[in-house]
């Protein structure tokens, strides 16, 4: 005989699939009587679902709009198609910065029964996520490795191939996963160094908790962490402009993956940016189209002036780099 939980977990399921049910229709479904049914909608109605029904022989019952939220109960290839869309948006980042998908995916994983799993472990196989040109790929099962270890607050040791190939091992207290709209980046304080930093989620080639729980203590801005790792890269030269824009439009004509901004009153920001060279920064600075003023340096600055006057001479192509 079904439980009683059971049941009402399905009677929620039932309601929640159409506008309206018969105490006739519920009571067929469930294999019930049709006492059972109307003593089930009660113990509902004392949990806190919100059910109307309409009176009479050809009234039913019907989960009210705006009510909490029933658990959501899915048959396999539900649960195979919510999993695979959610690893999809975590991969392609369709949900912004923040890895909602990846944390609903790892919770989605953890409670499924057996079977299921193992179904969901063969289509992670099969599956190939495409990324753009400049977008690395990246096994869902790492990022959910990453996850992991960030909700539980254990130091692990990284497995970490650097931008020159250069492998090597890291004992790390992890903290956030950041999605920036082309990479994955994990910040986490490097205990050898003792520093926060972030680490490529791409370069990550092995994940291994060793079991020492850590508490983390004023812990940085992921997002902000991010921001100013990858806007000053690794880039063999930076230039300081000054641009005669508010903060808030700063940011818009020059993204923070670009470059770190500071307001320098209501009507200016300062904008730190690295570059490959002088000829490199002046075309990228050309092609913003706007006045601005270089304050360092003046390799920079001289390659700017340069490039403007050919550009009023006719001679020169401007394109961003």
């Amino acid at each position: 005989m079904i439980s009683t939980s059971a049941r009402l977990l399905h009677l929620l399921s039932l309601l929640s699939a159409r506008p309206s049910w018969t105490c006739g229709e519920l009571a067929e479904r469930m294999a019930v009587t049709e006492r059972t049914v109307r003593r089930d909608i009660s113990r509902l109605r004392e949990l806190g679902y919100e059910v109307g029904s309409d009176p009479g022989p050809w009234g039913g019952y019907a989960l009210v709009g705006g009510s909490r939220i029933p658990p959501l109960v899915l048959d396999e290839e539900e649960t195979l198609a919510v999993a695979v869309g959610l690893r999809e948006a975590a991969l392609s980042g369709a949900l912004g910065g923040e890895p909602a998908a990846l944390s609903a995916l790892l919770k989605l994983r953890q409670g499924l029964p057996r079977r299921i799993a193992d179904r969901l472990g063969e289509l992670d196989s099969a599956l190939v996520h495409t990324a753009r040109p400049d977008q690395p790929q990246i096994a869902p099962g790492l990022l959910l490795e990453l996850v992991t270890v960030c909700r539980r607050g254990e130091r692990v040791r990284l497995s970490y191939r650097d931008r020159n190939g250069q492998r090597t091992e890291r004992d790390a207290d992890p903290y956030r996963l950041v999605h920036t709209g082309r990479r994955w980046y994990f910040v986490a304080r490097d205990v050898t160094r003792d520093r926060w930093r972030t680490f490529r989620a791409d370069r990550v080639e092995r994940v291994r908790p060793t079991g020492h729980a850590v508490e983390l203590v004023d812990p940085p801005d992921p997002a902000l962490l991010v921001r100013e790792a990858t806007a000053s890269g690794v880039y063999p030269l930076h230039a300081t402009i000054r641009l005669p824009l508010p903060m808030e439009r700063a940011v818009r004509l020059i993204p923070p993956t670009v470059g770190t901004h500071r307001s320098e009153g209501a009507g200016a920001t300062i904008v730190d940016i690295g570059g490959p060279d002088a000829v490199g920064l002046a075309r990228y600075l050309l092609g913003l189209a706007t006045p601005l003023r270089v304050l360092a340096p003046d390799e920079v600055r001289d390659e700017l002036v340069r490039r403007a006057r050919e550009l009023l001479d006719g001679n020169v192509d401007v394109r961003s780099r």
